[in-house]
């Protein structure tokens, strides 16, 4: 069983692979000129896989051959994801350098790469690129011997929450690997309860180390669920844009309406008043309606933005949840944490050996 554990991240590590893969920065600032044909082979190959992932999950707990499988196809998940990181990091640098925010953004000292000749990344990124599409091509070969049925993904944003706990045994999870860090993190969340003012808690790490993951476990803690009343979970990945973003957040509470007010009693009487206020609302208005009064933990999982007056803009209406109020963040780039981030930032480091 404690094999199969790590398996079950698979098709939300897919779904966030999806939309970088989709990112349209990628098309725009030309990061990937002569590696078109691999792209595309790789987003076809991607929702073939996301097609059947469900079934192959469910698969796992009974098929030892499905889980070596699941288990792979983490794996170059994990080396898919960290490349277009890297392409995207590339198309937001030339983004920064042709709109004059350099400087300003922090890119002339943040040195992911040896070198920004566009022709020695290409070159090299190429090469990582191919060996992705040719793993991604001998799983599918591996996926069609199952006989896998196809079914629905579940949104990433709901899926850390219904996962089967039969298999997605969370103490488990923790009691191998996590379980100081889960801790600590949850003590720290816990301890902001007398906080009239919001707490951002930043989880920092370099990509591949379970930031999400770690999250997740946090996320579904006994002592969470029992001290706060609501529960919200948004993947931000790409770019930062203030009200998508609190239209995604409203998403993920439930038993709200559309201007974010609780849903009335079918019995109360609706003059149309009401109705029409509620049009002129922007995203944010609609935001500071859902958290007002509650205490509340939001997950941004894997936020790169070092935009201050996007966050700040944003925050203010997230001030307005009730006392002890948190966000968790989750990013690989200290200078978001720094950004973001009312408490120091919890700085993941590896496994132990034995747990990888």
């Amino acid at each position: 069983m404690a094999e199969l554990v790590a398996t079950m991240v698979v098709g939300p590590l897919l779904s966030i692979l999806k939309k970088k893969v989709s990112s349209d920065l990628l098309g725009q600032y030309k990061e990937m000129k002569g590696m078109e044909e691999q792209h595309a082979i790789l987003k076809r190959k991607l929702l073939l896989i996301l097609d059947i992932i469900t079934d192959a999950e469910k698969a796992a707990a009974r098929r030892a051959g499905v889980a070596t499988w699941l288990e792979a196809t983490k794996k170059v998940a994990y080396e898919a994801n960290e490349v277009f990181d890297e392409f995207k990091y590339e198309a937001l640098r030339r983004e920064a350098k042709r709109k004059g925010h350099y400087r300003e953004l922090g890119f002339h000292v943040v040195k992911l790469f040896p070198t920004h000749n566009r022709f020695v990344f290409r070159n090299r990124m190429g090469r990582k690129l191919r060996k992705i599409v040719r793993d991604i091509e001998s799983l599918m070969t591996e996926m069609n011997t199952f006989g896998f049925q196809n079914q629905q993904v579940q949104p990433v944003t709901n899926q850390w929450r219904e996962m089967d706990n039969d298999i997605f045994d969370m103490k488990n999870i923790t009691s191998r690997s996590r379980e100081i860090d889960n801790k600590n993190i949850v003590d720290i969340i816990v301890g902001q309860a007398n906080n009239a003012n919001l707490t951002v808690v930043p989880i920092v790490g370099m990509g591949g180390l379970g930031k999400t993951t770690l999250a997740q476990l946090v996320y579904n803690d006994p002592e969470i669920q029992k001290h706060f009343n609501m529960l919200l979970w948004v993947c931000v990945s790409d770019v930062f844009d203030v009200d998508s973003l609190a239209k995604s957040i409203v998403d993920a509470a439930p038993g709200k309406k559309d201007d974010g007010t609780e849903a009335l009693d079918s019995k109360k009487k609706n003059d149309g008043t009401e109705a029409a206020a509620s049009k002129k609302k922007t995203p944010l208005d609609i935001l500071q309606n859902v958290v007002s009064g509650h205490r509340y933990l939001l997950v941004l999982d894997d936020v790169w933005t070092r935009e201050v007056h996007k966050w700040e803009k944003l925050k203010a209406r997230l001030e307005h949840g009730g006392m002890g109020s948190v966000v968790l963040t989750t990013t690989r780039d200290e200078g978001v944490a720094e950004i973001m981030g009312t408490v120091e930032p919890y700085n993941l480091k590896a496994l132990e050996e034995k747990y990888i």
